[in-house]
């Protein structure tokens, strides 16, 4: 598969496009809307999210040196009341890279 050569390995690939999509689990990225920091082991899991998301950044800096357009969507944008602004994010990408 095609995203495996690239960094990150992106959810999904839109070759002919040059876009590649990130869909971020919401408890590993630290979503502002809906994550929760467990009650145990506070340090771990700062410093676990705060690394995931400084390599979400490299990632993306890479990932646009090399021409390709970055979309990333938190777990929670993937339910029947958000999807309609999903799916016109990415089809306003796929246009503009087609």
């Amino acid at each position: 598969m095609y995203a495996k050569v690239l960094p990150g390995t992106p959810d999904f690939v839109f070759k002919a496009n040059r876009v590649v999509v990130f869909v971020h689990g919401c408890f590993w990225h630290g979503c502002p809307r809906c994550y929760r920091r467990p009650h145990s082991s506070r340090r771990y899991w700062d410093a676990k999210v705060a690394h995931n998301r400084a390599r979400d950044v490299r990632v993306e800096a890479k990932l646009r040196r090399r021409v390709w357009k970055v979309i990333r969507f938190w777990e929670c944008d993937l339910n029947a009341e958000r999807a309609p602004r999903v799916m016109r994010r990415l089809r306003n990408a796929l246009r503009a890279r087609g």
